[in-house]
């Protein structure tokens, strides 16, 4: 009795301190807190503890575990060489250090891979044991053991359902495309404000006799409460929405680290888009808004960003890499959806091959009636749908010498023909459309004035306190309720395919609380957006019944 009592003792003595190697839960009971200062000496930036540091950001949680980052040049001497400290113990403790301004990193499977097979010994001779002795009393004793062997080990490995993302690693990711594009977060999304435009390659050229819908690239408006959101705590789905002919048609799936948004690979008719010959050579075309996208991942990026970063960020919050993983080793193999957890986080791949970028959408998110991912930015369309001209091929798109419109020159009919726009600033566009040197019709419409994206470098706006904003009840029938401590310049709300309703529903109760009236509203999901006066905002949902 003694040596199976024994034995079992030891086994447990192992599985814990296995466990206690291989958790990945941060004890926040030893969590040291200080008082962090600027280097000019004007006082106290915030109370928390150091989380991590990475390309000159260093990361501090405080007690609710909001994570806010600050420049590294800008602390304190002191608090710089604690910085350097804490730094240095993490990278001897958990060898997952950041090597370079890239991001390259030894992942988590490398670091535990030795822990796991040591820790399946251990099971196996433990279940060795319970055969030998099946037919013993003590045997007993032992199955509740290797019952907490086998939990202890599915709970250690177990990948996170839920996956949070540093705003400054996705920043890490669009910083090469300043000031093409510009981003922001708050509590929920972290957001990419650009035009639409690549700046690195032309577009158009090469979409072939029946892809062309005589669609032109007009700049678009991605910019403040319509700009591009990605969830900084994407979730994992049970089961993930494909992206095929039937769902995601309409929209984006993506935005791409250049601005540019990313649609599925089908076309609104099911049509596989790049086999059909409606994309131009680097992956692209115009929608009926005029709207310039991405079908496929855009690999060519990798030729103006680091091998290690992503192009590309889906809509539900994880990120897109190319040939490499972010760790400068090839791509590993790929699941259903067309990514895979490595490195102790999920994301996909692009590829040169179908379904080039993503097959399913691997975390949580909303697809409404029209098959559209929502939230996410709306292209404002200049003019009118345009028919398809079959038997045309674009030859090029080239910007005006003024840089407020393009030159669209295609072959038809033995012909050169152009379609010649541009803009001005009151938000007059003006179409010529040519057949070889004769101007056949002009058009003029009005619609959007064009809007600027920051020309200061990509910008991080730390809105955390949006963290104390609540809504309820949710789900309701008649009223919600939003309680702040923001100072609140305007709340809209959306319908769930990105419409906005009249403010006349919204009602400030006080200076923290807004009321606002449902009752006429037919059952659905819908958003409320809620800016303040610096122009932050957040988006909460909530359910109609």
């Amino acid at each position: 009795m003694k040596k199976y009592l024994f034995l079992t003792l030891l086994t447990v003595t192992l599985l814990f301190n296995a466990k206690q190697t291989l958790a990945h839960d941060i004890n926040y009971s030893k969590i040291i807190e200080r008082e962090w200062h600027t280097n000019d000496k004007q006082g106290i930036i915030m109370t928390g503890s150091f989380y991590f540091m990475k390309n000159g950001i260093v990361s501090i949680e405080n007690k609710s575990h909001q994570i806010s980052e600050i420049p590294y040049d800008k602390l304190s001497k002191d608090d710089q060489v604690y910085v350097q400290n804490r730094q240095a113990k993490i990278n001897n403790l958990n060898k997952q250090i950041l090597k370079n301004q890239q991001g390259k990193t030894e992942t988590s499977l490398t670091v535990l891979k030795p822990q796991l097979f040591v820790l399946l010994a251990i099971l196996l001779l433990l279940g060795t044991s319970i055969f030998l002795v099946r037919k013993n009393k003590q045997a007993k004793y032992l199955i509740p053991v290797f019952g907490v062997g086998i939990i202890f080990s599915i709970y250690s490995f177990s990948l996170k359902s839920s996956q949070a993302s540093s705003p400054a690693v996705i920043n890490s990711a669009f910083a090469p495309f300043v000031p093409n594009v510009h981003t922001f977060y708050d509590s929920t999304y972290f957001w990419v404000e650009s035009k639409g435009i690549p700046t690195t390659h032309p577009m158009m050229v090469g979409i072939s006799s029946t892809g062309w819908q005589r669609q032109v690239p007009i700049p678009q408006c991605y910019m403040g409460t319509n700009a591009w959101p990605i969830p900084l705590n994407p979730v994992m789905s049970s089961s993930p929405i494909p992206v095929d002919s039937i769902h995601f048609t309409r929209g984006a799936i993506a935005i791409a680290v250049n601005g540019v948004p990313i649609f599925n690979e089908h076309t609104n008719t099911g049509a596989d888009a790049l086999t059909a010959g409606q994309l131009d050579t680097y992956g692209g075309h115009c929608g009926r808004g005029d709207d310039y996208h991405y079908h496929v991942a855009p690999l060519h990026l990798y030729n103006y960003t680091a091998a290690t970063l992503p192009i590309a960020y889906a809509l539900d919050g994880f990120a897109v890499y190319g040939a490499k993983e972010a760790d400068g080793s090839n791509m590993q193999s790929l699941d259903a959806n067309h990514g895979h957890a490595y490195g102790g986080s999920y994301h996909y791949h692009g590829t040169s091959t179908y379904p080039y970028m993503i097959a399913k959408m691997a975390g949580q998110v909303t697809e409404d009636a029209t098959h559209q991912l929502i939230p996410q930015a709306v292209a404002r369309p200049v003019r009118a749908g345009q028919l398809p001209l079959n038997g045309a091929l674009i030859t090029a798109c080239t910007p005006n010498a003024t840089n407020n419109g393009y030159n669209l020159t295609y072959t038809y009919k033995n012909n050169t023909d152009s379609i010649v726009y541009s803009w001005d600033a009151n938000g007059n566009y003006t179409f010529n459309y040519y057949t070889g040197a004769t101007m056949d019709s002009t058009e003029t419409k009005h619609s959007f004035v064009q809007c600027v994206v920051p020309a200061t470098p990509t910008g991080i706006k730390n809105v955390n306190d949006f963290t104390t904003t609540s809504l309820f009840p949710n789900p309701s029938n008649d009223e919600i309720y939003i309680n702040t401590q923001k100072q609140i310049q305007a709340i809209q709300l959306f319908t769930a395919s990105g419409i906005l309703i009249s403010n006349e529903q919204i009602n400030a109760i006080d200076q923290n609380k807004y009321l606002i009236n449902i009752s006429t509203l037919q059952a659905g999901i819908y958003f409320v957006k809620i800016i303040d006066q610096e122009h932050n905002s957040s988006v909460l949902k909530f359910v109609k019944e």
